[in-house]
């Protein structure tokens, strides 16, 4: 008689697979790779940068790049994705203060902060993504209470009432025009240009031209195209 042995498999180990991930470990590290090489890169030279150079940096192939993030927008929401949750909690945290032209003005230089310190973010705040879901999600969760910033300021007559949500993408236009064109100096520059709008948009200014409707800045977020570098 034939006596047959039976094994229990052996369990996976963390050097083929990695969690809950269900990619294997070597994937998981690429994936990593991939987004803070991204991020790294997009903070210092902007969004258009070659996917191929972004995978030669991480130090992975390009078919690797595509295969994890088949378009540009969709490595951008996953690089930037802190990044806009942070951008969402600044505006909860504006919300919670008590006094509403402090929490205006605090939310203002915090957004604007973020942006002359990473030139990526300054054109991911100035451009939209309608293909990334989740990123767009929380961009929208953040004007929603944004719009309520700008009513409490409104209500507690210090932010002059004829100024606009939509106002607010130009701010960040502009700053981003700052960023871009003094670099290295966008830490002191910004700060300087935020100072003199902060002023104009109080109840002590005088009256504005009347602002671009939803539509027009919508058109605008979805052609803008940052200035590009020489060479």
């Amino acid at each position: 008689m034939v006596m047959y042995m039976t094994t229990t498999p052996a369990p996976r180990t963390s050097a083929s697979t990695s969690g809950g991930s269900g990619l294997r470990v070597d994937a998981e590290r690429n994936r990593q790779r991939i987004i803070a090489t991204a991020r790294e890169v997009f903070a210092e030279q902007g969004l258009d940068v070659p996917m191929e150079d972004i995978a030669r940096q991480a130090i992975v192939g390009v078919g690797t790049l595509y295969r994890r993030y088949p378009t540009r927008a969709d490595l951008i929401a996953a690089a930037f994705e802190p990044k806009m949750t942070a951008y969402a909690q600044a505006a909860r945290d504006a919300l919670a203060d008590p006094d509403p032209w402090h929490g205006f003005c605090g939310y203002v230089e915090r957004i604007c902060a973020m942006q002359a310190g990473d030139r990526g973010f300054t054109e991911v705040l100035t451009q939209a993504f309608p293909g990334a879901g989740e990123f767009e999600e929380l961009r929208e969760q953040a004007y929603r209470r944004v719009v309520e910033l700008f009513d409490r300021a409104k209500a507690a007559g210090r932010l002059r009432p004829d100024f606009s949500p939509h106002d607010f993408p130009m701010l960040l236009m502009a700053n981003a025009g700052v960023v871009t064109a003094t670099a290295g100096l966008a830490p002191t520059a910004s700060p300087r240009l935020l100072a003199y709008l902060l002023q104009a948009f109080s109840t002590e200014a005088g009256p504005l031209p009347p602002p671009p409707t939803f539509e027009q800045m919508t058109e605008v977020l979805l052609r803008f195209e940052p200035p590009r570098r020489d060479g």
